[in-house]
């Protein structure tokens, strides 16, 4: 499974060149990662020696699960032919968004936010993932210390590039998003989610705005297999930091 930080958010880089936070690049940035991880490990050598030694398997596959915009990413790796995903999580996200949920979402990541200490955090993030569903003290603050990090000033800032609220585009703009039929009402993966055929599993908060209940019926539809999850009071996204979201994720995983 990978965990990766998307350029700009988390550990990752924040990118000098600010148009690129698209997913052109954030497809191509986890093609490399996961070639990089399966490939074979190369035998040792030593002068003009080979040592012969029985290299660690490496995985055929990988599983995949995403959360919002990493469902997106890994919807579009899976749909790719000769695609190395073996399972794929979709948490609360499909192939179909609406333009105001998007734009609800990108309010999220709109200018610079930083705070004097974790206590103005932790209250900033139960307001705004409040959708997230009833979470304990514990996790709210686990949230908190691992949301931000310090500046040169003393000031605690959310780790990500504040220019990615302003780069936000629609899928219409990036080559990497097919244009489906519906693109003038949302984000339109319909043709994509139909070339997916690894086992899927789909978590959605049952407030959710961004993957609504239409919507996941007609993934149901198209795709008959698809197993899904629906979790009352939370919106998006689940938090997956409950007991019974963890282990649903992991039984389907390791099944």
């Amino acid at each position: 499974m990978v965990c990766p930080d998307v350029a700009g958010r988390g550990d990752s880089e924040w990118l000098a060149d600010k148009g690129d936070y698209s997913f052109s690049t954030y497809l191509a940035d986890a093609a490399a990662l996961i070639a990089r991880i399966t490939a074979p490990a190369a035998p040792a050598t030593f002068g003009t020696f080979r040592w012969r030694r029985k290299a660690a398997p490496v995985p055929a596959a990988i599983d995949w699960v995403g959360t919002s915009m990493g469902g997106l990413i890994g919807m579009l790796l899976a749909a790719k032919p000769g695609s190395p995903i073996r399972r794929l999580v979709l948490n609360d996200v499909g192939p179909f968004i609406s333009w105001g949920s998007l734009y609800r979402l990108k309010g999220y990541v709109a200018g610079l936010v930083s705070f004097r200490n974790l206590a103005e955090v932790e209250a900033h993030l139960r307001e705004v993932l409040s959708p997230f569903g009833p979470l304990s003290d514990e996790q709210w603050r686990h949230l908190a210390e691992h949301s931000v990090y310090e500046t040169e000033e003393g000031r605690l800032q959310l780790r990500y590039d504040p220019a990615i609220g302003d780069t936000m585009r629609g899928g219409h703009s990036d080559p990497e998003f097919p244009l489906g039929p519906n693109f003038l009402s949302g984000i339109d993966l319909w043709s994509t989610w139909a070339g997916i055929r690894c086992p899927t599993l789909v978590l959605r908060g049952a407030e959710s705005d961004v993957l609504s209940r239409e919507t996941l019926l007609q993934m149901q539809a198209l795709r008959p297999g698809v197993e899904v999850l629906e979790l009352p009071g939370i919106g998006h996204a689940p938090a997956l930091m409950s007991y019974d979201q963890i282990a649903a994720v992991r039984e389907f995983l390791l099944r």
